[in-house]
């Protein structure tokens, strides 16, 4: 059965690769081992308009990042999703001289020495301490990923179904939420309607009274004219056609609900034709009542809205 996604959730998959007499192995879910390297990736999504994927990956690993992007792309419809993927040693590594940088800093530092009098000439020790002067050996940083690469791809699989459960065990507790609201717009309209049933008549009468002592007043005017002039404000009051209109639209969310996959731009678009109908029921009414389940009927409209931004 279709399941109601929302576009709010949270997943996250750890590991590491563990070193055992110079072998990585896979310790799944355990990064607490001594030697090896650790990863975990942090899934977050929020609202959007339209799906939009943003990668936050370390140096090396940009790579891989256009087949997470299609697989994110399959799972998911809507939403601004971030992926973080942390990669970190849990062992000292083996150490080179990066050649150009060590150069770098030793001129700038040899200029200052020049520059100030008196200074003492820089030290290796306080050159080597200077970042990126020393750096990771290649060699283990090649050997690193490629024995992790696996791992963080299977980390990222798993990570995205956990997202998409927690977007659909979202959706499940909006659904109930939407079904109510639903609910009680139905109940408006029928109060609205009940409301409504005399209103022409009572509007028709009204404003015949107003016209009759205006007759008297201004005899010329014609009496047949300013009837038919008041039977089409009197039609023009009635608001059946919005009522049917309503009821057609809650009859609509409540199919659009029961397909359940891909909803939210269509749901949001029928919103805005309950909003349509309920100004314009508004804007027609003749009594105080009337007006004031209007005016429900709109607030009620507005948090079904609200919640309607949070479904894929």
């Amino acid at each position: 059965m279709a399941t109601i996604a929302s576009m709010t959730g949270f997943a996250r998959a750890d590991g590491s690769i563990t070193r055992t007499d110079g072998v990585l192995a896979d310790s799944g879910g355990d990064p607490g081992g001594d030697a090896g390297t650790a990863w975990a990736w942090e899934l977050r999504s929020v609202n959007g308009r339209t799906l939009e994927l943003r990668f936050r990956l370390p140096n090396g690993w940009d790579s891989l990042e256009a087949g997470w992007r299609e697989r994110a792309g399959q799972a998911l419809k809507r939403g601004n999703v971030t992926a973080t993927l942390t990669i970190k040693r849990q062992s000292e590594s083996r150490l080179e001289l990066d050649p150009a940088a060590l150069e770098q800093v030793l001129k700038i530092a040899t200029d200052l020495h020049h520059r100030i009098p008196g200074s003492a000439p820089p030290s290796p020790e306080a050159l080597l301490s200077l970042p990126g002067v020393l750096r990771q050996a290649q060699s283990d940083q090649k050997q690193e990923k490629a024995s992790a690469a696996a791992a963080v791809q299977a980390g990222f699989t798993a990570a995205l179904a956990d997202l998409v459960a927690s977007r659909q065990a979202e959706g499940s507790r909006l659904a109930t939420v939407l079904h109510r609201q639903l609910t009680e717009i139905a109940a408006l309209c029928e109060t609205a309607a009940t409301q409504a049933v005399g209103q022409p008549a009572a509007q028709r009468a009204r404003m015949l009274d107003n016209l009759q002592t205006l007759l008297r007043e201004t005899p010329n005017l014609s009496e047949e004219r300013i009837t038919q002039e008041v039977a089409l404000l009197a039609s023009r009051s009635d608001v059946r056609e919005e009522l049917d209109r309503l009821s057609s639209h809650i009859a609509a969310a409540r199919d659009l609900m029961g397909e359940a996959v891909n909803i939210g731009r269509k749901l949001d678009f029928l919103i805005q034709e309950f909003n349509r109908e309920a100004n314009t029921l508004c804007s027609k009414s003749a009594s105080v009542g009337l007006t004031a389940t209007g005016l429900k009927l709109k607030a009620a409209i507005e948090q079904l809205r609200e919640q309607v931004q949070n479904i894929e």
